[in-house]
């Protein structure tokens, strides 16, 4: 599966899986779906009271077929029903959050990839440029990702159980947060299920820097160390 490498805010490296240019079309096609049985349903509505003003049928109609994917993406966090049924989402590849002027770039660059251009140069665009880009989201630094199932974590699943009589190596660790802990989990369990020691590499240096911490313990044992440290310690 293709994945992309997006820098979190916390400056480390995380690889996502691309959505696929399948799950992209058929989110598209739910989503006009959706319009379509939307528009019958208020047409209906529209000649059953016999309403003849032009801007009610308008406003009614038209408005959520310009505004759909801008308003649910905004409002959905970067999802729109199809997006969220093929649960594929738009995210910014520098890792922070999608803006409201992101969401509103792609919606504008929208009418060039798929009007303009015609879909199928858009869909040319997302297979061959690597990061799963259309037009749009080259110029609002977005793309498309995968979601992928991430069980929920609870404390006694991020906490590696210490010995009865363990004494903490690390006393700084009383500085860190849960949050703190649970994305050093995460960077073990990328390096633990995909390989890759990155993740692991920048956040030990991240702690060492930190909490002043002076060690030659292999990053993946420090990290276990510091897990376990936290665990004694704030269960005291």
């Amino acid at each position: 599966m293709q994945t992309i490498r997006v820098r979190t805010t916390q400056n480390v490296f995380i690889d996502y899986p691309l959505g696929s240019v399948g799950d992209r079309i058929l989110g598209h096609l739910i989503d006009r779906v959706i319009l379509i049985l939307y528009t019958i349903f208020v047409a209906a509505i529209l000649i059953t009271v016999e309403v003849e003003t032009g801007y009610i049928w308008l406003v009614l109609l038209g408005v959520p077929w310009l505004l759909y994917n801008v308003l649910f993406e905004i409002f959905m966090n970067g999802q729109t029903p199809g997006k969220q049924m093929m649960k594929i989402k738009v995210v910014r590849l520098d890792g922070t959050p999608p803006t409201i002027g992101d969401y509103i770039m792609r919606w504008i660059f929208g009418f060039v990839d798929f009007y303009i251009l015609s879909g199928a140069i858009a869909i040319i665009i997302i297979a061959m440029g690597g990061k799963g880009q259309r037009l749009g989201d080259v110029v609002a630094g977005t793309s498309v990702v995968k979601l992928v199932h991430q069980e929920q974590i609870s404390s006694d699943k991020v906490f590696v159980a210490p010995e009865q009589e363990y004494t903490p190596t690390f006393s700084q660790v009383i500085n860190l947060t849960e949050k703190d802990i649970e994305l050093i989990q995460r960077a073990l369990e990328a390096n633990r299920d995909q390989g890759n020691i990155q993740p692991v590499i920048m956040i030990t240096e991240k702690i060492k820097s930190l909490l002043s911490i002076q060690t030659d313990m292999p990053p993946v044992k420090f990290l276990y160390t510091i897990i376990k440290d936290y665990q004694t310690i704030t269960a005291a």
